[in-house]
């Protein structure tokens, strides 16, 4: 059931406060997250600026301060500006996240965009939803997270590894690969991403030979390739952070696997050309939930940003933060508790729209509203999950940077 307020006096007061909020051909200077003392909604994000997720922070918090940016030009929520406080979750060898997420708690925030890793996220989830603060992450995947005891207040824009282990293991097949081993880090992202993967290759008729499992951090990887290979498998795939730096050379370079034949994930599809100048990884393939970012997308970003040469997950992030203002606006406060209630609401069931400000301005004509942003249609189920999403294929180059080659689109029942 919606939790929309349309009418009685609290309908009348959000009303009200909308239209003030849209009248005006443009917002107050004042408007702008670095000069908000009076956010109306504080948003804090926990995403990797260090660890072995550093290359996914910046188009993440691009896509961030992109929405910021956005909202406060369209007269930000309820009438005042929103803030936003970035702070780093490193990565779970550290401590990082757990002392960045009590920052943010400390701070008053609403609601936390991040972390980026499943496992990163696993270890602040308790401490960010039990302080009644709502959690979103564009990037976790971990089929863990879905039923995870949350009280409800954790969501994700990206699709649980169900989808990119379906994707995944259609692509291995589809490329006639019939034997397939594996390197899969021991964390909940790599195990749910494997076990999804395998499901999905031995449904097509292939058979998984090999998996070696190790554990993050790990350095040397010459015992691990050896014993994949003993089991001449036809593709082999690396499921890793940027442990992949020392896998893909032992792999490729030392060992003379086939480089074509590789195949990587979301957690190392990266640009490899400064890392790796004395091989070349060239047709490897890899999986990242997501749109494959057009030229429109990646011109939003490079706004805030010009810098930015990887755009993964910067769309999810960007609707995850419409999605919290949204939320709130619906709600009519920026609490955590609000926010949690309508963002099922927002992403689902009503009118469909693309930009904030026609969401706002239909939110004011008392209008139901289902939200499609970015990264497709989003539609949150009822443990947070997108129930729909697209899952994009890159293929890397002689230089070791990569290229999309296509989006698959999923649903998940």
């Amino acid at each position: 059931m919606s939790t929309f307020i349309k009418k009685g006096a609290a309908g009348i007061a959000l009303a009200a406060s909308l239209a003030l909020a849209l009248s005006g051909c443009a917002a107050p200077a004042s408007f702008d997250a670095a000069n908000c003392t009076d956010a109306e909604l504080k948003i804090g994000s926990l995403l990797p600026t260090t660890g072995n997720l550093a290359f996914l922070g910046a188009p993440e918090i691009a896509g961030v301060d992109a929405a910021i940016k956005e909202i406060n030009e369209a007269g930000g929520v309820l009438g005042k500006c929103v803030s936003v406080s970035h702070k780093d979750s490193g990565d779970t060898t550290t401590d990082t996240a757990t002392q960045s997420a009590t920052a943010l708690i400390n701070e008053g925030v609403d609601a936390i965009v991040g972390a980026a890793s499943s496992g990163v996220s696993l270890s602040v989830i308790d401490q960010i939803t039990g302080a009644g603060v709502v959690q979103i992450s564009p990037a976790n995947t971990s089929p863990t997270l879905s039923t995870y005891a949350d009280n409800g207040f954790y969501f994700r824009t990206a699709p649980s590894d169900v989808l990119q282990g379906r994707v995944l293991g259609n692509l291995i097949t589809g490329d006639g690969n019939e034997t397939v081993g594996f390197l899969t880090i021991q964390d909940p992202y790599g195990t749910g991403l494997y076990d999804n993967a395998k499901i999905s290759i031995e449904a097509a008729g292939g058979s998984v030979v090999a998996n070696e499992e190790f554990a993050g951090g790990t350095k040397n990887f010459s015992a691990q390739v050896d014993k994949v290979l003993a089991a001449k498998p036809d593709a082999v795939v690396v499921i890793s952070f940027d442990e992949a730096k020392s896998i893909l050379p032992e792999l490729v370079k030392v060992k003379g696997f086939d480089a074509s034949k590789v195949y990587l994930v979301d957690g190392n599809v990266a640009n490899y050309s400064e890392a790796f100048t004395d091989f070349s990884i060239e047709g490897a393939q890899g999986t990242i939930p997501g749109v494959v970012a057009t030229d429109a997308i990646k011109e939003k970003f490079l706004a805030v940003n010009k810098d930015l040469t990887d755009f993964s997950y910067a769309a999810e992030s960007y609707d995850a933060t419409i999605l919290i203002a949204l939320a709130a606006i619906a709600g009519g406060a920026a609490d955590g508790a609000t926010i949690k209630a309508n963002l099922k609401a927002v992403s689902e069931g009503g009118e469909k729209v693309t930009d904030f400000k026609t969401a706002v301005q239909m939110l004011a004509d008392g209008k139901d509203i289902d939200f499609d942003g970015l990264s497709g249609p989003i539609t949150f189920d009822d443990n947070g999950d997108p129930t729909e999403a697209y899952v994009g294929i890159y293929k890397f180059n002689k230089d070791n940077t990569n290229s999309a080659t296509k989006s698959e689109y999923g649903k998940l029942d």
